[in-house]
C-alpha cells in the first residue's frame, strides 16, 4: 500500500519555522533523525513549553492548525495542552525526517468511576539509526522527559529522576492495550491506557472539541497549568498550587485568583497581556 498523500495524514512539517521552534525549546544539537536527537528534542520540548488551558477560560477557542500553534507556542511563548503540543512536535519531527504515527490514550489517572473518553494525544516514533519503536509524550504536562520504547521489555524506567512503568494488557474483545503508570505522591498509579491504532488530525480535532468545550471536561472549569523538569513538577489546579518531586514528596498551598498572573509569570514563564491577566484574576471561571 502506498504512503497516503492526503494532507490529513501529515503534520505540515514543511511549513514549520524550524529554526524558530528549536530556538523556543533551546535546542542547538544535531538535526539528524536519530535516537539521540529524539531524546534531546523530547527533553527540550517538555521542559520548555508549559501545559496550560488558559485560552478556554478566557473565552477563546483552541485551534490546531500549524500557523496558530506556532504563533501561540513559539512566537508568543505560551503553553498548551496535549493536542497543541503534539501537533507542533509532530510537525517538527516530520520536518526532521522521523517516522511518526499519532496515537490516542484514555486517561485513567484520577478516574474514580466510569469510562472516560479517549482524549490524550501522543506519538509513536521511528528513527533512521535504530529499529526500535518509541513513544513520545510531550503533552501530558508531567513527562516522561525522554522517549520510551514501545516494548514488553520496557517495564519500569526512569527519565530524569522520575519513575514510570509500561505494561501490555488485554482490553475489550481481547485486544492489546498498553498501560503507562507513573510514581508520585500517591505511589504507583495508572496514568492512561492506549491501543496502537493510528490516529489522524481529524481525530484530534474531534477530541480537541470535546476537551475544550464540554462541561464534562476538567479544562473548561478552572485553570490547569503545569511545568515539568528533571527534579520538580509545578501544578496550578484552580486555586491550588502544588510542588511535586520524584521521590513522591510534595507541598500544596491555596492561592487567590488575584495571584495567578504573578505565579504564571514567575513560575511557568507565561506572560499574559494586561487584559488577559486582569480577566483571569477576577476568578470568574469559578462560576463558569
Amino acid at each position: 500500500m502506498s504512503k497516503p498523500t492526503d494532507p490529513a495524514y501529515h503534520w505540515d512539517g514543511a511549513e514549520l519555522d524550524l529554526d524558530g521552534y528549536l530556538t523556543r525549546i533551546g535546542f542547538d544539537g544535531d538535526r539528524a533523525p536519530t535516537v539521540e536527537t529524539l531524546r534531546k528534542l523530547v527533553r527540550a520540548h517538555t521542559t520548555s513549553i508549559p501545559f496550560e488551558n488558559l485560552e478556554i477560560l478566557l473565552g477563546r477557542p483552541i485551534v490546531l492548525d500549524l500557523e496558530s500553534l506556532q504563533d501561540k507556542l513559539v512566537r508568543r511563548r505560551r503553553g498548551g495542552y496535549c493536542y497543541e503540543q503534539v501537533g507542533l512536535f509532530a510537525a517538527a519531527l516530520e520536518r526532521l525526517g522521523f517516522g511518526i504515527t499519532a496515537l490516542s490514550a484514555r486517561v485513567t489517572m484520577g478516574a474514580d468511576e466510569g469510562l472516560r473518553p479517549s482524549t490524550h494525544a501522543l506519538l509513536r516514533v521511528t528513527t533512521s539509526d535504530d529499529d526500535r519503536v518509541w513513544l513520545c509524550d510531550v503533552g501530558f504536562g508531567s513527562g516522561p522527559l525522554e522517549p520510551f520504547e514501545l516494548s514488553t521489555e520496557t517495564g519500569e524506567f526512569t527519565a530524569g529522576d522520575w519513575q514510570f512503568r509500561l505494561e501490555l494488557t488485554r482490553g475489550e474483545l481481547d485486544t492489546e492495550l498498553w498501560v503507562l503508570h507513573q510514581f508520585g505522591k500517591d505511589g504507583w498509579i495508572s496514568r492512561y491506557t492506549f491501543p496502537t491504532a493510528p490516529q489522524y488530525r481529524i481525530d484530534f480535532a474531534v477530541g480537541n472539541h470535546f476537551v475544550s468545550t464540554s462541561p464534562r471536561s476538567p479544562f473548561t472549569t478552572r485553570p490547569y497549568v503545569q511545568r515539568f523538569g528533571p527534579d520538580i513538577h509545578l501544578i496550578v489546579d484552580g486555586t491550588t498550587f502544588t510542588t511535586e518531586r520524584p521521590d513522591g514528596t510534595s507541598e500544596t498551598r491555596l492561592i487567590e485568583a488575584t495571584e495567578l498572573p504573578k505565579i504564571l509569570a514567575e513560575e511557568f514563564d507565561i506572560d499574559l497581556s494586561e487584559t488577559d491577566a486582569a480577566a483571569l484574576a477576577t476568578g470568574s471561571w469559578r462560576t463558569a
